[in-house]
């Protein structure tokens, strides 16, 4: 899942992405009403993160109305996930999906769009490569976004996180929109700032990370 960067972390959630398609191909041999599938509103799901205006922001990047219920233990794992790459010694770690976006109607399995998180390396915000079209923004550490995605690299101080007042955990946070339904626009790229932003808030708020990691209660639009 290569989403803007051309760094380690678009080398990392392209191999998520590749566990995400395997796992949806395998259950995808029946039906949706034979695996018993239940569907939501956008403002409901992934435990209702894209709740108020931003729900229809989201139905306009994927062009639908209804979603797959992916369960709601996203934040959980996504917190397990970033303290687990923290702790370890490594200098980055696994990655963790949020949120899956799965339209009720869509041709293939790996029509999706998906947020995650994982831990990145030091080196990766200094890898300044990007896709054509790629809008820089002032959030975060660093952060961009383009027709179908959009990155953030974000530090985080917490109690709950024993040394990161003096070595911060390192938070790179990813959008992926492979719906077919993003168009490349000005509008789509500050679209999936916004939905990356609500993920982020989430995770951070999660955290405890101080002063929310340096991110703004409402997302800042402001371009580089």
């Amino acid at each position: 899942m290569k989403i803007v960067g051309l760094g380690r972390a678009g080398r990392v959630t392209a191999a998520v992405g590749l566990v995400v398609v395997l796992g949806a191909g395998a259950g995808a041999c029946g039906s949706d009403e034979d695996a018993g599938d239940s569907y939501m509103s956008a403002d409901k799901v992934c435990d209702g993160l894209f709740e108020g205006p931003l729900a229809k922001k989201v139905e306009r990047i994927t062009a639908t109305t209804e979603f797959s219920d992916n369960g709601d233990e996203g934040l959980e794992k996504v917190a397990k996930a970033l303290k687990a790459g923290y702790g370890s010694g490594h200098s980055w770690g696994k990655s963790a999906t949020l949120c899956e976006l799965s339209p009720k109607e869509r041709e293939k399995v790996t029509e999706t769009a998906e947020l995650s998180f994982f831990m990145y390396a030091p080196q990766d915000i200094e890898d300044l490569r990007t896709a054509p079209g790629t809008v820089t923004y002032t959030m975060g550490k660093r952060s961009e976004a383009r027709g179908a995605g959009a990155s953030i690299y974000l530090e985080c101080v917490s109690s709950q996180l024993k040394g990161s007042s003096t070595n911060p955990l390192r938070i790179y946070g990813g959008f992926s929109n492979k719906t077919g339904a993003a168009k490349g626009t000005g509008d789509d790229q500050e679209i999936n700032m916004e939905i990356l932003h609500a993920g982020a808030l989430s995770v951070v708020k999660k955290l405890d990370c101080e002063n929310n990691a340096g991110l703004p209660e409402t997302p800042v639009l402001t371009t580089k």
